[in-house]
């Protein structure tokens, strides 16, 4: 996979259904415009962490991603079996949340098409949603890429059209309508930044992707840093220009309690039937996220217990289909489950999540490993070390603070309960800390 092949993966992997499901929440975090802002800050912590990814990534390409990046970093015979027992951890609790997302987001769109739906019938929805995808899933898939296809032109026409649309009738006096008071520097502004760049980080989200694909990257020690880094411009680009097209036309008050803000935004400037259409595509892309998030995530926990790292029960097998049967029925159920949870919610949860078990570890991690294991070959150094890692690391804290306390508690929580799932696991293999000292790493 060359470059451009790479850097299509690495976009669709990012955009799925998200920003069209979160621009009235992340307007909503900060009452105004100025929440663009978030937009803005997101992209500089996706970038410093991108540069993170980068140097890890292409230095162990095609090994397993973050579960190899903190195994060499923390030590393989030692804490390192704990970091990389936690990335599985939150990879299972991940999925369901990302999936459910996007179910909830269909549901949403759904709405416009069927007014008529109720709170409860909306949920029942989105938990289909997570069925369909599931029993689809459950088969030996022969044309994925096919599906990949399709959903990366539907994403591509959905954005085009809402930027084309929005530049021809875009309104400066409709788009900065500031509320008094919109760029005072209180605690109020920086606790609605934080919750604003929170949102923005699950649309950036996937740029480490190539990452995890890296031994099937052609050049890898170069592919990967430019893929990387060239998905995160790209898109904060892109998402500046969908948010500016549609506050542009839709007033930010009315774009707040939107459940299908795109919808209302076409309504708004061609008619219901053109709204009717775009709704039609949203929902298509919003079940081909759901799909390929589980088709995704499934795998991962399966190839880990295939080799005794993770649970024995991911590692079954359909007995004459050859999928990870236990996998992707566990994931499907677990997003059905997660489905009940409102979209904020679920987006909240999995930013903590990963902040605590994956993303701060990591951004200490490549400082481990430059000066703890300088036998690995570096093909690539982030510019300016350790700047992009101090900064990537205190933006996950400065979004992790502004996330609340019930989801703060809860991320410890989880992250509690990996540790307790560890020990208990190792005990009874009889690996670290149970066994007998290993050398060190």
């Amino acid at each position: 996979m060359g470059l451009f092949p790479a850097l299509a993966a690495n976009m669709l992997n990012m955009v799925g259904v998200g920003p069209f499901i979160t621009i009235p929440l992340i307007l909503s975090a900060m009452q105004g415009p100025q929440a663009l802002c978030g937009w803005i800050l997101g992209a500089l912590i996706a970038t410093c962490d991108g540069l993170v990814w980068a140097e890890l990534g292409a230095a162990m390409p095609g090994s397993g991603g973050s579960y190899e990046y903190l195994q060499q970093a923390f030590g393989i015979h030692s804490l390192g079996r704990l970091m990389g027992f936690l990335f599985l951890w939150q990879v299972m609790l991940a999925a369901p949340l990302t999936a459910a997302s996007g179910a909830v987001g269909f549901a949403d769109y759904a709405r416009y098409l069927l007014p008529w739906l109720t709170g409860p019938e909306l949920k029942v929805l989105a938990v289909i949603v997570c069925f369909i995808s599931t029993a689809l899933l459950y088969r030996d898939i022969q044309a994925i890429g096919k599906v990949s296809i399709i959903l990366w032109i539907g994403l591509v026409l959905a954005m085009g059209v809402i930027i084309w649309a929005g530049a021809w009738h875009f309104q400066a006096k409709v788009a900065f309508s500031f509320p008094p008071g919109a760029f005072r520097f209180s605690p109020a502004f920086f606790m609605g930044l934080g919750a604003a760049t929170l949102i923005s980080m699950y649309d950036y989200s996937g740029y480490f992707n190539v990452c995890l694909i890296g031994g099937e990257v052609k050049n890898p020690s170069v592919t990967i840093p430019r893929c990387v880094l060239l998905s995160v411009g790209i898109l904060a680009v892109v998402y500046l220009a969908m948010s500016l097209s549609i506050i542009g036309v839709v007033p930010w008050r009315e774009a707040i309690g939107s459940h299908s803000i795109v919808s209302d935004f076409m309504e708004r400037l061609y008619g219901s039937r053109a709204a009717e259409l775009m709704t039609a595509l949203i929902l298509w892309v919003a079940f081909a996220s759901v799909f390929c998030v589980l088709l995704g995530y499934t795998r991962v926990p399966f190839a880990a217990a295939s080799e005794g790292r993770f649970f024995s029960a991911f590692a079954r097998v359909h007995p004459t289909r050859n999928f990870p049967s236990f996998s992707v029925l566990f994931m499907g159920g677990m997003s059905a489950l997660a489905c009940f949870l409102t979209l904020e919610a679920l987006i909240k949860a999995l930013i903590v999540i990963q902040i605590v078990t994956q993303f701060a570890a990591q951004c200490v991690a490549v400082v481990l490993i430059r000066r703890l294991r300088k036998n690995i070959v570096r093909p690539f150094s982030m510019p300016l070390y350790p700047l992009p890692a101090v900064v990537a690391l205190a933006g996950w804290i400065f979004i992790l603070a502004s996330s609340g306390g019930v989801y703060i508690l809860s991320g410890f929580a989880l992250l509690a309960l990996g540790m307790i799932a560890y020990l208990w696991r190792a005990r009874t293999l009889r690996e670290w800390p149970w066994n007998a000292p290993a050398p060190a790493t």
